[in-house]
């Protein structure tokens, strides 16, 4: 998981709520009992059933009070591979779930307010990674457009236990061009769907990923793109195209 933090903001449907203040800006920090402690994100591993209590702050920049609704949910990547944390409405079933908060704090003009939450590990849980994101955010209105503008941080949870790294493949298609030179050897692309299980929970992913050659004509190809770790579930570039082989293994 990349080591960053993360400032959210989305625009969707949510129920109607009076305009916001116009002039409220916010920021939500990682935080001790006593205040904001320099962290850009929270990390924890524990075992199921394991709980752990955190902070947040959070720090009011307008010039008028103001109600903040506060929620967590599960991690996510953007199509871009940022982190994200699902919008308020989608529900949660991983990290997003271990995660309680009081659901408002009233924050005044130029104030900072912390706020204790829990983080509880399930019993049970698959061992891996659960991320999820926590954030502070206040509903209103853009004209007829209802708007949630939300600002948080990472949490970047984990269960102990036994990992299995694994894949496996089915719905594989295996395509052949010629190259204009009849002594060279062609290209084999493939594209597979497949469950990849690594260090982190089994998740069904349409992936595609290099493959390599376990016998092959003519020069080696270049290595396959590495995956991107960024966040939850596996990434990578589109397939790379190989030397004609007799026969192929695939990689990730």
């Amino acid at each position: 998981m990349r080591r960053a933090a993360a400032v959210l903001a989305v625009l969707l449907p949510v129920v109607p709520a009076a305009a916001a203040p116009t002039t409220v800006n916010w920021t939500v920090q990682p935080a001790t009992a006593a205040g904001p402690d320099g962290r850009r994100w929270i990390e924890h591993t524990l075992e199921p059933g394991g709980q752990v209590t955190e902070h947040l702050a959070v720090r009011n920049l307008g010039d008028t009070s103001a109600v903040f609704t506060l929620s967590a949910a599960d991690g996510c990547l953007t199509a871009k591979g940022r982190f994200n944390m699902l919008p308020s409405d989608r529900p949660s079933a991983g990290g997003g779930t271990w995660v309680s908060v009081p659901g408002t704090v009233t924050v005044g003009a130029g104030r900072t307010v912390v706020v204790p939450f829990s983080i509880t590990a399930p019993a049970g849980v698959t061992p891996g990674d659960h991320p999820a994101g926590i954030a502070a955010s206040i509903a209103g209105s853009r004209g007829t457009v209802q708007v949630e503008s939300r600002v948080g941080f990472r949490l970047m949870l984990r269960a102990a236990g036994m990992l299995r790294p694994s894949v496996t493949a089915d719905r594989i298609t295996l395509g052949y061009a010629r190259t204009w030179n009849p002594f060279q050897p062609g290209t084999v692309r493939v594209t597979y769907t497949g469950d990849e299980h690594r260090e982190r929970p089994p998740r069904r992913a349409r992936n595609r990923r290099g493959v390599r050659p376990a016998a092959r004509a003519g020069p080696a190809p270049a290595p396959p793109p590495p995956a991107d770790a960024a966040g939850p579930g596996p990434r990578g570039g589109p397939p790379v195209g190989n030397r004609l082989t007799q026969w192929i293994t695939l990689r990730t």
